[in-house]
């Protein structure tokens, strides 16, 4: 059974920096094949795309929201993805979520149907 899961959320205060991680268990994904994403849902919101990252396909993306501001990369040691933030605004404040898959699509790089394992989530605030 593969799990994900997430560490590194926390309160941090606007301007600040936070560095989410998601390592997998249970399964050693192939470094080639697996993409990673990250989902977040704000309070009382939907769940939105953030970033995702596949070298098979060989493609890394960002919500417009966070461009310029966050990074995603793999820890291929670990079997983990991390997400650097910078520059956090309240905005950000949201329960974060690890995604990954090795068959996702490009068209569905973006998508929460594009990935068949997630995380129970991690809690970021950002205070003003």
């Amino acid at each position: 059974q593969v799990q994900l899961v997430e560490s590194g959320g926390g309160l941090v205060q606007a301007g600040n920096s936070l560095t989410l991680s998601c390592a997998a268990s249970g399964r050693t994904f192939n470094n080639y094949r697996v993409a990673w994403a990250w989902f977040r849902q704000p309070p009382g919101k939907e769940r939105e795309f953030v970033s995702a990252f596949s070298r098979r396909i060989g493609a890394t993306y960002y919500g417009d929201s966070v461009k310029g501001r966050f990074t995603i990369s793999r820890d291929n040691s670990r079997n983990a993805v991390i997400l650097q933030m910078t520059s956090l605004k309240p905005d950000d404040t949201a329960v974060y979520y690890c995604a990954a898959s090795e068959t996702v699509i490009m068209s569905q790089m973006r998508s929460q149907s594009g990935y068949n394992y997630w995380g129970q989530g991690t809690q970021v605030t950002v205070s003003s």
